[in-house]
């Protein structure tokens, strides 16, 4: 347990998510393993075991900019923030927001969801299964927060501008702030080489590769997003809930014909894959959740429209760079992104999903809609910073 536990301590330090030193990583094997030396904060979570059927509790304080945007957010929030990107609809539903790192507070809220925030101090999350489902929690919770904020401020700068409502200064000040910590953009290169697979181990190889440069370069981060490529008729699928950085287990082989139920475990997209595959004919596919490209697909207010349901039922045309975005829920419904996303990439490379992430195809090789999608990022940050540019 505790090898699991370092292990995901040091991918939280990797990926920007937390610093070691503010980590609280516990796991219950034969006898409970805390990752820090005993103390208060360990005291209260250990309490948390007895109150749930949980093997492992994470709580942290996240790295700068997901600490100061957290702070800014529950400043202004009673018991939760809702935030309205598609991660946090279909796995978190919202985030609930307790006041103190108590075990019977932590108890109460994540009985009925995967995490929460603890006001000025940090997000506690857990796992039933194994330290990764705590881990992944915790990810998901600093981007919905990071996509939420910057969104946020974006509608109020379109609020601004369009109805004369001013802003505050506290947010303001806030927001150059939380700017001034941000990442710096170094995608400077593509480091997925150009190389058509020829054989089958290459293809797992290079799914393997190209996994790992999206995490390693923060284009989605290491739970969410998919891979393909297809191969002498068959397509070669990351699975559901795997982690891009881990793919060597963690690929499916599917018959294009239906012939097989390998797709069982499969990514959930599976099919919005094979739609893709058959509407464009391009054999490598990358689904990414980068996140000014999530935040710049919501900057959307058409008069009349139910935002509420935009992400699903939007039918305006809308584009970013040439690149079409769509609604399109996760699925294979009316409405689901398996009909929406192939439709819009016909004789196209690419598509964005409203407050989801991108699709992009390459004909043989995962170089082109890697660089399709750093590329798109890269111009939806510069975009986004033009726009509030006031601000700054």
């Amino acid at each position: 347990m505790k090898r699991l536990l370092d292990k995901y301590i040091n991918k939280m330090v990797r990926q920007g998510l937390a610093e070691e030193d503010g980590i609280h990583f516990l796991g219950l094997d034969a006898e409970l393993v805390c990752s820090r030396p005993s103390d208060a904060s360990n005291a209260e979570l250990s309490g948390v075991f007895d109150l749930m059927n949980i093997n492992s509790l994470l709580y942290a304080e996240p790295a700068e900019p997901y600490r100061s945007i957290i702070g800014f957010l529950t400043e202004q929030a009673e018991d939760k923030l809702t935030p309205s990107d598609c991660e946090t609809r279909t796995f978190l539903h919202d985030i609930p927001v307790i006041e103190e790192l108590k075990a019977s507070e932590i108890f109460n809220v994540l009985s009925h969801r995967k995490a929460a925030i603890i006001r000025g101090k940090g997000i506690v999350s857990y796992g039933t299964v194994s330290p990764e489902q705590a881990f992944v929690s915790f990810s998901s919770v600093c981007f919905s927060t990071f996509v939420k904020f910057f969104s946020d401020i974006m509608f109020l700068s379109e609020d601004s501008r369009e109805k004369n409502i001013p802003f505050d200064e506290r947010t303001i000040r806030s927001f150059r702030d939380i700017v001034k910590k941000l990442s710096p953009d170094n995608m400077s290169e593509n480091p997925v080489v150009p190389h058509i697979p020829e054989q089958e181990d290459e293809v797992y190889a290079s799914l393997v590769k190209t996994g790992k440069a999206l995490v390693d370069n923060r284009l989605v981060d290491s739970y969410f997003g998919n891979i393909s490529y297809t191969h002498r008729e068959k397509i070669y699928i990351s699975q559901t809930g795997s982690s891009l950085d881990e793919l060597e287990t963690c690929i499916d082989s599917v018959p294009l014909d239906g012939s097989s139920s390998a797709g069982i475990t499969s990514s959930s997209e599976l099919s919005a894959h094979i739609g893709i595959y058959k509407a464009t004919g391009k054999k490598a596919i990358i689904h990414g959740h980068p996140k000014f490209t999530v935040i710049q697909s919501m900057s959307c207010r058409q008069e009349g429209c139910d935002l509420s349901t935009c992400y699903k039922t939007c039918r305006v045309p809308r584009f970013i760079d040439n690149i079409p975005v769509v609604s399109g829920e996760i699925g294979t419904g009316p409405t689901g992104l398996a009909h929406t996303v192939p439709e819009s990439m016909a004789g196209r490379n690419a598509a964005i999903v409203y407050g989801h992430g991108i699709f992009a195809a390459g004909d043989d090789d995962f170089s082109e809609p890697f660089d399709v999608i750093r590329t798109i990022e890269q111009k939806c940050r510069k975009e986004y910073f033009l726009k509030l540019h006031h601000l700054l």
